[in-house]
């Protein structure tokens, strides 16, 4: 199983000097991929947001940045925002992503979390669906080959034209990104694409079922099963003493979570329901390297899943403790799980 990291590179909202605070960001956040990178995680993926909490609108660019500085890791969106882009252009960032990385670039589509992009690019909310379906349809056009015909409702058509540059890799990896909408993860299955699901709150155990649809998806559109692929994408924190992890992320994670909670209506949060989130059957994984190794090990069991991307630097945590959770995760956290996973199949074969 792959383990990574991906965050949407939160900044201070009330910051007077944006300028100052995003280049402060994008500055650390590019030490953080590098840490990642040298301490042996496997991905690093970064959301593409339009708001005044996050500094990454252009997530290929900053991915690329970062490719020149990292050797083996691979590089993701987390999410690209398929909706209201132009896959076109899309396809030929992360193709460009691609060669600059020596092939470890990935796109991740989703239709996002918030909708500020919609009207920002002149899309109408009402399309919502149409959009994404038939942006997918052409972004996996775009990957078959290098010469595109294609026609929709919502774009101008592509006639028989050549898109470039082309990608070290062949297909680009394209994974479709889920909130737990039974209809997007047979979508992913029905088209045999990866699929990865964002669990940030309630029971991870409810959201299994939901693998076996994609599966079963699959199966029914004639998919070739060992090709498909599932991560699930969580919230956690890892530091040298769970009480610490706790104590660390609490403030700047229930501060995100309260404003989102404002603007959607949700309830606040508190400390209790944090703690009973960190718990073993709840949405975060956050404590010392053993106890979340421990959990990532206890869901793959549940989910069998190939990938698990962790949602550490969350709200305005400090990059120094950021930094110390990324070198437990790959120091301490990593070696568990592989060990772990690689002795249980390691048992199964010899019980066969």
């Amino acid at each position: 199983m792959e383990l990574g990291l991906y965050t949407f590179a939160d900044v201070d909202p009330a910051a007077a000097a944006k300028g100052p605070e995003a280049a402060r960001r994008l500055k650390n956040l590019l030490e953080e991929i590098e840490l990642a990178d040298q301490v042996g995680l496997d991905v690093f993926g970064l959301g593409e947001h339009h708001r005044p909490d996050y500094a990454a609108s252009a997530p290929a660019t900053i991915l690329a940045a970062a490719a020149v500085k990292t050797k083996n890791i691979r590089l993701t969106s987390a999410v690209t925002v398929l909706s209201s882009d132009d896959p076109v252009r899309v396809f030929q960032q992360f193709a460009t992503l691609d060669l600059l990385s020596n092939g470890r670039a990935e796109m991740m589509a989703g239709r996002g979390s918030f909708i500020e992009s919609f009207p920002l690019f002149g899309y109408n909310l009402e399309d919502y669906d149409q959009l994404f379906e038939e942006k997918l349809d052409l972004l996996m056009a775009l990957r078959d080959g290098e010469t595109v015909t294609w026609q929709g409702e919502m774009r101008a058509p592509i006639n028989g034209r050549g898109v470039y540059p082309r990608p070290l890799q062949d297909p680009l990896p394209l994974w479709i990104a889920v909130g737990g909408t039974p209809q997007s993860v047979a979508r992913a299955g029905a088209l045999g694409l990866p699929v990865a699901l964002a669990i940030i709150g309630g029971e991870p155990r409810r959201f299994a079922p939901l693998f076996d649809l994609y599966r079963e998806a699959a199966r029914r559109a004639g998919q070739d099963q060992a090709k498909l692929k599932t991560s699930i994408n969580v919230h956690g924190f890892i530091a040298d003493t769970t009480e610490a992890a706790a104590d660390q992320f609490y403030g700047p994670q229930a501060a995100v979570m309260n404003r989102i909670g404002r603007e959607r209506g949700w309830g606040p949060t508190s400390r209790a329901h944090f703690d009973a989130s960190r718990g073993p059957s709840g949405a975060l994984f956050v404590g010392d390297p053993e106890v979340v190794a421990e959990k990532i090990v206890a869901h793959h069991t549940l989910f069998k899943n190939d990938r698990f991307l962790l949602q550490m630097a969350i709200g305005l945590m400090p990059h120094e403790q950021i930094m110390r959770g990324i070198e437990l995760y790959g120091t301490k956290v990593a070696p568990l799980v592989r060990k772990a996973l690689t002795g249980g199949a390691e048992a199964a074969k010899a019980t066969a």
